[in-house]
């Protein structure tokens, strides 16, 4: 068992993560506005797509949409974990990580949607581009 040494700067750290909760809160806040106006996109167009084109369709906007949110979630929740000047180290380190955990699990849920789900790539492929863009959208429709 290696035992690291804990300095100064460490525990100046900690307190930093642990004091700075209202810096995080605010990009936390941001995220969660975001995801869940994805959400209700991803739902409405559901909805519309049911009525016009039927249940085959509805299930692919639906499987596009929950692959481009389900990795922005867990990408908030990583990056958004530490802030402030003090910790700059950990901030770019959490979003970096967040980054790459947001790609792996985009690409394993699109392996499992491709091996196990019949899908249109049409209304999958439309539905998830929408998410990846919504975000770029969000300010116009969502007023902080």
């Amino acid at each position: 068992m290696i035992i690291s040494k804990v300095t100064g700067s460490d525990i100046n750290l900690l307190n930093n993560y642990l004091n700075n909760q209202p810096l995080t809160k605010q990009g936390r806040t941001l995220a969660f506005q975001q995801i869940v106006f994805s959400f209700v996109v991803v739902l409405i167009l559901a909805l519309i797509t049911y009525f016009i084109w039927g249940l085959s369709y509805t299930l692919s906007v639906l499987t596009g949409g929950c692959i481009g949110i389900i990795p922005n979630i867990i990408f908030a929740l990583k990056a958004f974990k530490y802030a402030g000047a003090k910790s700059s180290r950990l901030v770019v380190e959490s979003f970096f990580s967040g980054v790459k955990l947001k790609m792996f699990i985009t690409a394993l849920l699109f392996a499992l949607a491709f091996k196990f789900l019949i899908i249109i790539p049409s209304a999958f492929f439309g539905t998830f581009c929408l998410i990846m863009v919504l975000p770029l959208l969000t300010p116009f429709f969502i007023k902080s």
